[in-house]
């Protein structure tokens, strides 16, 4: 098992360079799975959860070549062979899903495990099926997979998602690739990423366009054409690291991030007294003041992240005053609250609702992290925090961030991840 030891109350300083969007690679890396011809994908953070997208790829016959941060793939003589996403390569993210949309597009069929990931809520896969159920997929769950074959495709196809989901509009988008009848979806995600996907896609040569804010209209093609492309930052890093800048009431510069992506979180952070200076297009310096108290709530883009909730509870730790932070996306993502309280935090929770009283300082201690963003909250919170801090289970922070250990303590972090 391994852990991350911190001694905190340190000041950082220097750069981070933020790395590519781990939601936008492992939907993309799903996406292969619809080209005959070669996909080379650069700026792609090699953490856990791509590195089983990767083995899950293989898997179907695809062959992989890794070299640093770029992904070559193209197909063996056994791709085309195999339609199954096995459990034991999917129980530890929710990614595993996405394979689901283009098995059906391309090859009709598909035998999926239900997903694993972080315990952050039920995250039921219903609005996906009901996509595929719409444009003529027919589908049943037998011992934990998902097991869908389509028969005849309905020759007109408008679909309007009942609840924004970002897998579902994924899926649906994959699943819509290779099919010869134009399908319109509406109401869907619009996250970076799925913007990310949606131009990755269109470079490969297939037609879609927005007919609005979050409808598309998608008219499928036999082959999608031989694409090398970079993949967009990380937003959810990019604004973690802001926050290890605030919580530490250090100067860092980020770069390598999108600007438009964060704006969000910078306008939290400006409403919590903490600067932000652009420096160019792509880089932001983090200017710290005395942290005042902020309330959001959690919403779908362009509103607050919910991938960024844990952090910015953890900044509110230290404001001066008291906030409000209402989870609206997932049903139980305050399972970090407990560890903060262990660390001296004072946060109250009723519903969906979590009261933070700032208290300025907190207490080293021996913590246990229960999902990716979970974890990270308590790095910040040791980070901040004088003496020993202790992190335990952190395999869910090595599914999602790419180098955190090399990258803070370059920034002059006293940290270090241990093998037990």
């Amino acid at each position: 098992m391994k852990k991350i030891i911190i001694y905190g109350g340190k000041k950082l300083h220097g750069n981070i360079n933020v790395s590519g969007s781990k939601n936008s690679s492992l939907a993309i890396l799903a996406s292969s799975i619809l080209f005959e011809k070669k996909v080379v994908l650069k700026n792609v953070p090699i953490v856990e959860d791509i590195k089983t997208m990767i083995k899950l790829l293989i898997y179907l016959g695809k062959n992989i070549k890794i070299k640093r941060n770029i992904i070559e793939i193209t197909n063996s003589k056994k791709f085309g062979k195999s339609f199954i996403a096995p459990y034991d390569l999917v129980k530890t993210m929710r990614a595993g899903i996405l394979v689901l949309g283009p098995l059906i597009s391309k090859f009709k069929k598909a035998k999926v495990s239900l997903p694993g990931g972080c315990a952050i809520g039920a995250r039921p896969i219903d609005l996906h099926l009901k996509f595929l159920q719409s444009i003529g997929v027919k589908t049943y769950i037998d011992k934990g997979y998902v097991i869908s074959k389509l028969n005849n495709i309905k020759k007109k196809n408008i679909y309007r998602f009942k609840k924004i989901s970002v897998g579902a509009t994924v899926n649906s988008i994959l699943a819509s690739c290779l099919i010869s009848n134009k399908i319109i979806l509406s109401n869907i995600a619009i996250e970076p990423e799925i913007i990310d996907l949606i131009k990755f896609l269109k470079k490969a040569g297939l037609k879609i366009k927005f007919l609005g804010k979050r409808k598309i209209e998608i008219q499928g093609k036999k082959n999608l054409n031989q694409i090398s492309y970079d993949i967009m930052p990380d937003r959810i890093e990019a604004g973690t690291y802001m926050i290890a800048s605030a919580v530490t009431n250090s100067k860092l510069t980020i770069k390598k991030l999108n600007i438009n992506h964060v704006q969000n979180t910078i306008n939290y952070l400006l409403k919590a007294n903490i600067k932000v200076k652009k420096i160019n297009k792509n880089s932001v310096q983090i200017i710290p003041g005395k942290i005042k108290s902020v309330s959001f709530k959690t919403s779908p883009y362009p509103g607050f992240a919910s991938d960024m909730q844990a952090q910015f509870m953890s900044l509110m730790n230290f404001a001066n005053g008291t906030s409000k932070i209402k989870e609206e996306i997932f049903e139980n993502r305050f399972l970090h609250v407990s560890e903060l309280n262990r660390m001296g935090a004072d946060i109250s929770i009723m519903k969906n609702v979590a009261t933070i009283k700032g208290i300025q300082k907190l207490k080293a201690a021996e913590v246990m992290a229960t999902d990716l963003r979970a974890s990270v909250s308590l790095v910040l919170a040791g980070l901040a925090t004088r003496g020993k801090t202790v992190i335990n289970r952190i395999y869910h922070l090595e599914r999602g961030y790419e180098n955190l250990v090399y990258k803070l303590k370059n920034c002059g972090a006293k940290i270090k991840k241990i093998n037990v």
